[in-house]
């Protein structure tokens, strides 16, 4: 069975840190990833990208038989050249879809205030607004990612605020308990029907002074029910592609017990607090949680990639991607 997971360059982040989408690709192909989940605009891939850049990569795609999903910032809600541009790229590239945040940080380490957290709210909903008409125009689905900023009702609200069939969600699988959604098959569930694209994970907590840590592991060794999981996409959006982000470093702090955390957070209370901690008590990871710190650099570069390897041997073996 020829494998249906595609490799995000997120996957690398923790390590490697791909910039060129070319070579990108083709270290993908040769892992048997039928696609990539990748920049392919200057802004994201780094060195600027030229005319040919795009098109040299469509073609080698087009060879692979690969397909591209495109990571493409989201645009100034006062001047969208920018942003057109990008999607010209992304039409060129042959791109079949569109993976953005609106926050590449995390809500709990960027904003101190509820003003500057109000501030981002606004510059959201007016990027998201400009954005919109132009996703319409050339005809490119974009996912946005539940990327530890929007709570999942945050979420869905938008989804329904800003309605469009070329507008959904990027369903990270593992983000939103870091935002104390307690419940991660809740989360998959809520956002499934709005599913352009996906980042599958598996995750493991532990428990921490001033809250609990999370970490990317391994597919199967997590608390996530995966095959459930995976069907619950595939019943609420028979389209949505299936990009790996298998994120190999140390574990993040989740600083839950802390004032700042709690800044952003006027709709939360106690109990979303409790059933959060309820929950790291009942799934502690049974081994420590996975560290990369220690190794060097080519060692971590090994580790990364083996993670990734065998991630897409778990899902092409038991999750049938």
């Amino acid at each position: 069975m020829k494998s249906k997971l595609a490799i995000a360059t997120t996957s690398y982040m923790g390590v490697w840190f791909p910039k060129d989408t070319y070579e990108f690709l083709e270290h993908c192909h040769s892992l048997g990833a039928p696609g990539i989940q990748a920049g392919v605009h200057g802004d994201i891939a780094g060195e600027a990208t030229t005319r040919a850049d795009v098109y040299r990569i469509r073609r080698r795609a087009e060879q692979l038989e690969m397909w591209i999903e495109a990571m493409v910032p989201m645009p100034c809600a006062t001047d969208t050249a920018a942003f057109e541009q990008a999607l010209k790229d992304a039409r060129d590239v042959g791109a079949v879809a569109l993976r953005a945040a609106c926050l590449g940080t995390r809500r709990y380490e960027t904003f101190a205030t509820i003003e500057a957290w109000q501030q981002h709210v606004k510059e959201s909903h007016q990027s998201i607004a400009a954005a919109v008409p132009l996703l319409e125009k050339y005809k490119i689905p974009r996912g946005l990612e539940n990327h530890k900023d929007w709570t999942t009702d945050e979420m869905v609200a938008l989804m329904k605020q800003y309605s469009s069939e070329y507008f959904g969600v990027c369903l990270d699988f593992g983000n939103n308990i870091s935002l104390l959604d307690s419940d991660p098959m809740e989360s998959i569930e809520m956002l499934a029907p709005y599913a352009v694209t996906t980042h599958l994970k598996d995750m493991a907590v532990d428990t921490d002074g001033d809250g609990f840590l999370m970490s990317e592991v391994l597919l199967g060794d997590g608390y996530l029910d995966l095959p459930r999981a995976v069907r619950t996409v595939q019943q609420s959006r028979t389209d949505a592609r299936w990009s790996l982000e298998m994120i190999t470093r140390d574990p993040l702090k989740v600083p839950c017990l802390t004032d700042q955390y709690w800044a952003t957070f006027p709709g939360k209370n106690g109990l979303a607090l409790a059933r959060t901690l309820r929950f790291v008590a009942n799934h502690r990871s049974s081994k420590p949680l996975p560290r990369i710190s220690h190794l060097n650099r080519e060692e971590q570069l090994q580790m990364e990639n083996q993670n990734v390897i065998a991630c897409m041997k778990y899902a092409q073996e038991k999750l049938g991607l």
